[in-house]
């Protein structure tokens, strides 16, 4: 695949997309949260034109077509085919709504086209996040508003921090990860966000802490989910017959955080909003 961003076109539309497409939903109800606080800082409003970026399975596109009313328009952009499928299915009769299968990076889109852009960690793949910030920016109309969450820490994200560091003896030694390459956790960094945002000619730049708990599956499906995504996930991609191994270390670490039947463990992100 050619592009500025090839290598994450490549992953989101063969196994990494193909990962994400199968545990969607237990995705969904995960995250959910996280971007519900997102979508509140963003305040959308009927008849808004509004941006998805990194919409994914289209779960916050479908949101967002709700939010805007009939006389609101969303338009929802990814890069995963994969996900593209699941998202289309769900918003085939939403007359307001539609999908674009491209990267949100070099897409063209109409300048000055939309109120509002959203992602609810969508924003962290690009290859050049300046040119991607760059080109959603001028998407927007003259004060019009972004608002995103993104990934703090791995180590302040106990859903993703804890399965790893208990499959870790079973595991390989990790790659040491480049913190500022695309990926979850780019945008763990404030500071660089805000500059980003800056540089790409953002104003009204704000960054804030927002934690909460998150889960909502059982202890079956949520051990599924981190074998199949996140760091784990990535690491048993590469050595797929490890997982046997790392199971039974993964149950352990999760059965404290077990609550009425369903797992719950702290999620730490930026909520960031700024302004064309």
């Amino acid at each position: 695949m050619e592009g500025a961003n090839a290598a994450q076109a490549e992953f989101w539309n063969d196994a990494g997309g193909r990962a994400w497409a199968g545990a969607h939903a237990a995705l969904d109800r995960q995250i959910r949260p996280l971007g519900e606080a997102a979508m509140a800082a963003l305040v959308p409003r009927p008849g808004e034109h509004i941006l998805d970026i990194g919409c994914g399975a289209g779960a916050t596109s479908v949101a967002l077509a709700e939010r805007v009313g009939p006389r609101g328009r969303v338009v929802g952009v990814d890069i995963s085919g994969p996900l593209l499928a699941i998202a289309e299915a769900a918003g085939a009769a939403i007359a307001n709504l539609r999908f674009i299968r491209d990267d949100a990076q070099t897409h063209g889109f109409d300048h000055g086209a939309f109120d509002a852009a959203f992602s609810r960690f969508g924003v962290m793949f690009f290859a050049d996040a300046v040119a991607a910030f760059a080109n959603i920016r001028q998407a927007l109309k003259p004060g019009g508003r972004l608002a995103f969450v993104c990934w703090r820490a791995m180590r302040e994200n106990a859903w993703m921090h804890v399965p790893l560091m208990a499959a870790m003896p079973h595991l390989p030694p990790l790659p040491t990860p480049d913190p500022d390459a695309p990926g979850p956790f780019a945008f763990a960094d404030a500071a660089r966000v805000e500059a980003i945002l800056a540089e790409a000619g953002f104003a009204e730049v704000s960054i804030r802490a927002h934690d909460c708990d998150i889960g909502g599956n059982d202890l079956a499906t949520t051990m599924a989910l981190m074998l199949r995504v996140g760091p784990l996930g990535a690491a048993l991609r590469e050595a797929p017959e490890l997982a046997p191994k790392v199971e039974g270390a993964v149950a352990q670490a999760l059965a404290p955080h077990v609550r009425n039947g369903e797992v719950w463990m702290p999620g730490a992100v930026w909520i960031v909003t700024a302004r064309h």
